[in-house]
Order: structure tokens, then C-alpha cells, then sequence
């Protein structure tokens, strides 16, 4: 349920929203939350938007990333204050771009509705996770390598028991934390592109995602592709509670924030498998 963020006749006037469409490298940041002596997304973005648009300046995104996971399409609203002088969205961000590291790059800045927000509005994810088959020199930041052996097939067969609404209580690290474990998902899938030699790709779109879902879920089907775990097995996670999952957690290299869907909005058509090459 989206939270009601009517202002009351009491609030202090709001100033523009912007939406932004936002890529960038994990590999150097604490995650996207800002923290206290920490270096993460959330903040370095915030602290160019200070510089560009002054004080008052709010960034709230849609998915909150784990360290050194990255974004292909992450989204956030940007919230300005009254006194904020905006001017042509395409020149900001230009500008915001020149304050901004090489690892982050702002991909698109629009006028948003005054009541938008990244987070509290989106009704959809996507997060895809890339597995190598091969050793490879250039894209071990992007890429998690696997020596063994996978039945793609089978995973895919796997990954399609996901789709629907589960307790992913298994899947979760610190389930406590969270209001509720249950997640709907939308669909997931694992192929083989032919464009990419040696790639896997698993992708995932859900209502939302706990902490480290994603990975287990990726852990537990590099265990079906290898033979480890039979497909009745893996269905069996999803009504049972198990440690399991989290001793076969992925690293964060191959997690990517693919998109962020918001209601009327057609879920995009996926990024090349071979992004992020430039």
C-alpha cells in the first residue's frame, strides 16, 4: 500500500521533483543508503545535487542497493526546495553529470510530479544477475565465474517456480528486519544469450526484494545447474524455512538493478546481456 503524502495545511510548501534515471559501478560504494564515514551512491549523488541546486535538496531511490551491487536503470526522485532555480531538466543534468564521479552517470532528468517518489510509487523491479562460464580478464567486475558445468535448461525450469507470491523467508538475510518476507514475483528466468559466449543471465522481476534475495536465489540455482540440487529440491526453499541459501550467497559483482517500473509504465526492453560494456 502506498503511504497518503498529502501535505497538510500546515506543511511547508514543496518545492520541483525531478525523476531521475541513474547507471553506475557498485564496485567502489557501501551500497546506494547514505551512511556516517561511508562512501555509497546515495550520498555522492547528494552531494553534487547541494552543490548544483543548494541546500534543501532531497534523493530518495527506488531500489536500495547492496555494496557493490550496480545499476543499469536505477531511478530516484529528486526533491528541491522552493527557493530552488531549476531551468532546463537536459541542462542540469548535464551539469549535475560534471560534479559526479565517472562511476555514476545520470541518464535522464525530467520534470516529475510534485507528489512522486521514487521508492514509495514503484510497483516493479528488475534485477538480473550475470554469471560467466569462462575465465575472462576484462569483465570479472561485472561477472560472478563459475568453474562448473551448468544445465542452463534446468535452471530456468527452476526459476520459473519463483513466479507468483512465496515466503522468501530462506532467502533473506535478517528476515526480522522486515515487516513481512512475502514477495510477488512477476517472472524470472535464465538463458544463455547467444550474442554473449560463456554468459548466463538470470533475471528477476518482483513487487519488491529483500536483503540478499536475490543472490541466495542465484546461489540455489547455480546448485540445480550443476546437478547439486534437483528442481523438486529448490521448490521445496519456497515452503520451507532452511539456512541453506545463505551459505551459497553470490557475491554482489554480478548483481545488476536493471529497472524500476511505476504504474501505466510498460516494463522496459531489457539492456543488451553484453552491458555493461560501454
Amino acid at each position: 500500500m502506498i503511504p497518503n503524502r498529502t501535505p497538510s495545511k500546515t506543511s511547508a510548501p514543496s518545492g520541483p521533483v525531478l525523476r531521475a534515471t541513474i547507471e553506475y559501478d557498485g564496485g567502489r560504494y557501501r551500497g546506494w543508503q547514505a551512511q556516517i564515514n561511508a562512501r555509497t551512491v546515495q550520498g555522492t549523488l547528494l552531494a553534487a545535487a547541494h552543490e548544483l541546486w543548494g541546500p534543501g535538496v532531497r534523493v530518495h531511490g527506488a531500489g536500495r542497493t547492496d555494496a557493490g551491487v550496480h545499476a543499469l536503470g536505477q531511478v530516484a526522485s529528486i526533491h528541491l526546495s522552493p527557493r530552488a532555480r531549476v531551468g532546463e531538466p537536459a541542462d542540469a543534468m548535464r551539469r549535475w553529470n560534471d560534479l559526479l564521479p565517472a562511476d555514476i552517470n545520470v541518464l535522464s532528468l525530467v520534470a516529475a510530479s510534485p507528489s512522486f517518489h521514487a521508492r514509495h510509487d514503484a510497483v516493479r523491479r528488475v534485477y538480473r544477475y550475470r554469471i560467466a562460464r569462462r575465465r575472462t580478464g576484462f569483465g570479472k567486475p561485472f561477472v560472478y565465474w563459475t568453474k562448473d558445468s551448468l544445465d542452463v535448461a534446468a535452471m530456468g525450469h527452476a526459476a520459473r517456480l519463483l513466479a507468483g507470491r512465496h515466503d522468501f523467508r530462506s532467502f533473506c538475510e535478517n528476515p526480522e528486519g522486515h515487516e513481512s518476507t512475502i514477495v510477488v514475483v512477476d517472472h524470472a528466468s535464465v538463458t544463455a544469450p547467444v550474442e554473449a559466449d560463456g554468459l548466463v543471465l538470470v533475471r528477476i522481476s518482483a513487487s519488491h526484494f529483500l536483503w540478499k534475495m536475490v543472490r541466495r536465489v542465484v546461489g540455489m540455482l547455480l546448485e540445480v545447474g550443476a546437478g547439486r540440487m534437483s528442481e523438486a529440491q529448490f521448490a521445496r526453499l519456497l515452503v520451507e524455512r532452511t539456512p541453506e541459501p545463505a551459505r551459497l550467497t553470490v557475491p554482489p559483482s554480478g548483481l545488476f538493478l536493471e529497472s524500476v517500473g511505476y504504474p501505466g509504465e510498460p516494463e522496459p526492453v531489457p539492456p543488451h546481456p553484453l552491458r555493461p560494456a560501454f
